[in-house]
């Protein structure tokens, strides 16, 4: 463990003022605090976040919902009007980590959570995202886990987070504040994919704050679910995961919103499913097409060609299960 200094602030002021030279943000520190005893991450200073008052969900009259960022995850999941109005939210949460880390993680640390690559937590492996310029080992290494959507010859990992899924594909909002004032980022901008730069995962500014997560309303009636594909049923990141909504009136489909998890460098939105279903009727036949597309784009490495398949097979059958059918 290298050397750091702690402050608590008490209010976000002084949250803001303790991160303008370069400070970390704490809350739950079930990742951070990880890394740290890795020596992959080297914070300087800590910032422990944990006594703002960014605990409240609010939901709106017409239907959104707004997750203020310190709140925790089992207890976002088991809010009333998350579980009524997006159950995919709370079925992704469900899904997450163990009962004791979602305890104490935040819905603000998940999304900000970073990669379970092991090559990233390995401190003698190649890693641009540790160490820029330093090359990828896991392109021509071990690579069953990682993404064949969003990469780049500089990066490969996924993205860990099960509820940022939910996220992109409900078309979420990012609330941040920072020594400028407030502002909102798209959810789909906010993770940024590897591109040249992997080591910058995040649109966020110098210091700025995560305060809130908001989901628009979505027309009604409105079905929703989360499907986690992986290796054992407990503790485990996905191998492939699918979030749909599907908003179905007078028979047709009017609304879709479908993303994938763990196939992807940042949570993968499905544009080309959505527009497959939109102003069709459900059937058997149109869950396998819409399905089909769910791929596109995909370079699958080496160990990991199975991931085109188990994606299709993932989305398909949560259209088939949030869509009405078996």
């Amino acid at each position: 463990m290298h050397p750091f200094s702690y402050t608590r602030a008490a209010d976000t002021r002084q949250a803001l003022d303790a991160a303008r030279d370069g400070g970390r943000y704490i809350a739950g520190g079930t990742t951070l605090v990880d890394l740290m005893r890795e020596t992959v991450e080297r914070p300087r200073t800590l910032v422990d976040i944990s006594a703002l008052p960014l605990r409240e969900i609010i939901v709106a009259k017409r239907g959104g919902l707004r997750i203020g960022a310190l709140v925790r995850m089992a207890d976002a999941a088991a809010h009333r009007g998350v579980r009524a109005l997006y159950p995919v939210i709370s079925e992704a949460l469900e899904l997450s980590a163990s009962a004791q880390l979602r305890n104490m993680a935040t819905i603000g640390g998940n999304i900000m959570q970073r990669t379970r690559c092991t090559y990233f937590r390995d401190v003698t492996a190649a890693c641009n995202k540790r160490e820029q310029g330093s090359g990828c080992a896991a392109l021509h290494g071990v690579n069953r886990t990682h993404a064949i959507l969003g990469t780049s010859d500089n990066c490969v990992a996924t993205h860990p987070s099960d509820v940022a899924v939910a996220f992109a594909a409900l078309e979420a909002t990012v609330v941040l504040l920072g020594p400028d004032g407030e502002r909102t980022v798209p959810f789909a901008a906010f993770l940024l994919k590897p591109g040249s730069t992997p080591n910058r995962e995040q649109a966020l500014r110098r210091g700025e704050l995560i305060t809130a997560v908001e989901i628009p309303a979505l027309p009604r009636p409105l079905k929703s679910g989360y499907l986690k594909v992986r290796d054992r049923h407990s503790y485990e990141f996905a191998l492939t995961s699918a979030a749909v909504a599907l908003h179905i009136g007078g028979g047709v489909i009017r609304q879709a919103k479908v993303a994938a998890g763990g196939v992807g460098t940042v949570p993968w939105k499905l544009p080309a499913v959505e527009r497959e279903l939109i102003g069709r009727r459900p059937s058997d036949d149109l869950w396998a097409k819409a399905a089909e597309r769910a791929a596109d784009g995909a370079r699958p490495l080496q160990h990991n060609r199975f991931k085109v398949e188990l994606l299709k097979r993932t989305v398909e059958r949560q259209l088939r299960v949030v869509g009405g059918g078996k």
